[in-house]
């Protein structure tokens, strides 16, 4: 049927609607066209919700931001620089332990470049040959890295407590991180305090002892590197986090 035809056709059955409508009672047509109000009103109200729906972020699409960007220096030479006084009763690979795994948290969540980040072997070196290693304060280590950012993490305090069942732990992990920058030896972050206190632990864990302790050490490095990236909300609190007021209630 050509396009004049289909006009003409849908104008008589339209002409034809109207003529009937025209003979019905005054209280049926009142009634119809009720229910068609109600039918669009009905169908507006859901593609309103659907569309409002829509349009509402998700929990990962809802960002916390960045407490500091540390994105911003990608192309800079990064220090993660983990120390663990003499007297805390830790196993010696804790160290190791936490700079490996905040060094794959900035790479995977923050795309540093494996290259911009210095190794634990040569923190490592460079410790054995310094005498003095123990006076020099986090920026000095740096420069003499040749780093331009530090990421200073202070264990304060490690337990690992070994339950009656064979091979049951309980851990927790208390560090305090600053961020400091070589070239004019200030700190960048936190601002408001002193240092960033992490705490992290768990009641159980059952697959033994180094499971246990690289449990807590990607617990403490997320917690750390959670706050130089805008972090996806879903991912900012994990359940083994004990940071700050109400933390008991954040895996819920």
């Amino acid at each position: 049927m050509e396009k004049p035809q289909q006009k003409r056709f849908a104008f008589c059955l339209w002409t034809q609607f109207c003529k009937k409508i025209a003979k019905w009672e005054p209280l049926f047509i009142f009634t119809f066209l009720t229910a068609l109000t109600a039918v669009l009103f009905h169908s507006g109200c859901s593609l309103t919700r659907t569309v409002s729906t829509l349009s509402t972020p998700t929990r990962h699409e809802r960002k916390i931001p960045a407490e500091y960007d540390l994105t911003e220096h990608r192309d800079q030479k990064i220090l993660v620089l983990v120390n663990q006084p003499a007297y805390l009763n830790a196993q010696v690979n804790l160290r190791y332990y936490l700079t490996e795994e905040v060094n794959k948290n900035l790479i995977k969540k923050l795309k540093i470049p494996p290259e911009y980040l210095v190794t634990y072997d040569g923190v490592s070196e460079f410790r054995s040959n310094q005498s003095n290693f123990s006076l020099l304060s986090p920026v000095e280590v740096g420069k003499a890295l040749d780093a331009n950012i530090v990421l200073l993490v202070m264990v304060e305090d490690y337990q690992l407590n070994e339950m009656p069942e064979a091979n049951y732990y309980q851990g927790f992990l208390n560090t305090q991180t600053v961020l400091f920058e070589t070239a004019a030896g200030r700190k960048l972050w936190p601002e408001s305090e002193k240092s960033k206190s992490i705490k992290v632990g768990f009641e159980v864990e059952h697959r033994g002892r180094e499971i246990a302790v690289k449990r807590l050490v990607a617990a403490c490095a997320h917690c750390t590197v959670r706050y130089f990236y805008d972090c996806p909300g879903d991912k900012f609190k994990i359940a083994d986090d004990k940071s700050g007021a109400g933390w008991q209630d954040w895996d819920k």
